[in-house]
């Protein structure tokens, strides 16, 4: 009889954890990325919208708020 355990050994926790914080930078980089395109754009205008500023936090919530990809090694 084989006993089969669920939980992973030290060093598969950390590279399970490093995966994760690599994975979570990714996605705020990607974040700073759109947040630094917005800002250039509306910069060089005297008015801006409601609705593009909306569309710009709606924008970055949902990238930091999309599950993160599953990476495996």
């Amino acid at each position: 009889m084989t006993i089969v355990s669920n939980q992973s050994t030290p060093a598969e926790a950390n590279q399970k954890e490093q995966s994760m914080t690599d994975t979570n930078e990714a996605v705020i980089t990607e974040a700073l990325a759109v947040i630094d395109k917005a800002l250039a754009e509306m910069l060089r205008r005297e008015l801006v919208s409601s609705g593009e500023v909306a569309d710009l936090l709606l924008d970055v919530r949902s990238l930091l708020t999309h599950p993160a990809p599953v990476v495996t090694a």
